[in-house]
This record gives structure tokens, C-alpha cells and sequence, in this order.
């Protein structure tokens, strides 16, 4: 059987993590604006983070088009988050756990906010 490549793993990982970064911003965007006297610089930077994040997702979104990967099911469980999808006909399964996912989303975020060099998010 024909498993997924790497790069195909790093799409779907990079699938799930995104969406999960962007809320993350647009719900500190909204305490922040609530919370702080003058809130107009941090959410403009937040706001500049959540567009690249968001072009980013549509590039994801593209090359796994582009390399026949569908995700048809997300299921959030007490560990993590599991991804079931199809790569060029074979379904495959991907289990990202919270400690991963709080990692990666926090050197994504740092990386969205122009506190360390941009990493590929793929």
C-alpha cells in the first residue's frame, strides 16, 4: 500500500494548524480591543498576522489540490486532533497531539508576528 509522502503530511498538518492560529489571533484581537486603553497598534499587527496566515492557508489549500489530498474529517478528541484523509486514493489517518499543536502553533504565531524569521509553514 502507498503511504503519504512527507510533503503530503506537512500539507494536512499544516491544514489543521492554520485554522487553528487564525482563531487564535482574531480571539486575542477581540480581548485586546475590550481590554486595553489604546488597542488600534496591537490589532493592526494581529490583523497583518492573521492575512499572512490566511494567504498561507490558501496556499495549502492549492498544493494539496495539486497533490490530490482531501481531508473529510476532523475530529477534535481529549488528546489532540485526529485528520482522517485521502491521499490519491489511499485514506490515511493523522493524529496531532495538544503538546504539538501548542508548539508548532506557537512558533507559527511568533513567525506571524515578526518576532523570529518566517518558517515555512510547509
Amino acid at each position: 500500500m502507498q503511504r503519504a509522502e512527507s510533503q503530503d503530511n506537512l500539507l494536512v498538518k499544516s491544514y489543521i494548524l492554520l485554522p487553528l492560529i487564525i482563531s487564535a489571533f482574531e480571539r486575542d484581537a477581540s480581548v485586546m480591543s475590550s481590554e486595553l486603553r489604546t488597542p488600534a497598534p496591537y490589532l493592526l499587527v494581529i490583523q497583518s498576522a492573521v492575512h499572512a496566515a490566511t494567504a498561507d492557508l490558501r496556499e495549502v489549500r492549492a498544493g494539496m489540490r495539486a497533490r490530490g489530498l482531501r481531508v473529510y474529517e476532523q475530529q477534535r478528541l481529549e488528546i489532540g486532533v485526529e485528520a482522517k484523509f485521502v491521499c490519491r486514493g489511499y485514506h490515511e489517518r493523522m493524529l496531532l497531539l495538544d503538546d504539538v499543536i501548542a508548539a508548532q502553533a506557537t512558533l507559527h504565531m511568533r513567525s506571524y508576528l515578526g518576532m523570529e524569521k518566517r518558517i515555512a509553514i510547509w
